[in-house]
């Protein structure tokens, strides 16, 4: 299982020592969650903190962006190194064209949806991005109750991208934990991204190794 620590749950205090056991552990992915106050109702960091905390990471950066026309930023998200920017389905009337703008500047490229979107409105697009990555909670804050009914629309998902032949994979934010990530992988998931349970732990690097081992 790909393992993807959201840093929204990090201490800002001490990103620096953050990062420093991140490095060291099993995490495969930093997940990083940008949001603006208008997309989703919450503020979280901007570009400053970002390519601060991309000088200190050693592994590939998950970007999602929770804002409005998160296609004025592509080039921002190249500079930081970033392996994959992750838009919202929601947010981007021109879907077609902000994925191509992405993979033109050398990102794979994501989508996400919301809880309340159905899976069936990426058939027409799923062939041509890398992961699709589905809210498990309401996008905006951290530390919420896991929707259950998340599992079905990954196994949705799954047959989708089987009957396309799509490559894409399939993660899923929000409310994950070493029992939810079980029934996600189970569904059909690849990729798991966790911020409070991994950050907030006694232990991060064992929490990180708990869910990669799934």
């Amino acid at each position: 299982m790909i393992v993807s620590p959201s840093l929204l749950s990090a201490d800002f205090g001490d990103l620096k020592s953050e990062m420093e056991w991140f490095n060291q552990s099993t995490a495969d992915w930093l997940h990083l969650d940008v949001m603006d106050g208008v997309f989703v109702p919450n503020i979280s960091f901007g570009f400053p903190v970002l390519k601060y905390v991309a000088k200190l990471c050693k592994k590939p950066l998950d970007v999602h962006l929770m804002i409005v026309q998160p296609e004025k930023f592509v080039q921002e998200v190249k500079d930081l190194g970033a392996y994959i920017m992750n838009v919202h389905y929601e947010a981007c009337p021109h879907l077609h064209r902000v994925i191509g703008q992405i993979h033109e500047a050398g990102m794979k490229a994501g989508v996400t949806l919301n809880p309340a979107t159905p899976v069936n409105v990426l058939r027409d697009i799923i062939a041509d991005v890398d992961l699709v990555l589905l809210m498990s909670v309401n996008p905006g804050f951290g530390g919420q109750k896991f929707i259950p009914h998340t599992t079905e629309k990954v196994k949705e998902l799954r047959k989708l991208i089987d009957e396309t032949g799509s490559k894409a994979l399939i993660e899923i934010d929000g409310g994950v934990n070493q029992e939810t990530g079980k029934l996600l992988k189970d569904a059909g998931a690849d990729v798991l991204v966790a911020g409070n349970y991994i950050f907030k732990a006694s232990n991060p690097s064992d929490a990180c190794a708990q869910l990669s081992s799934l």
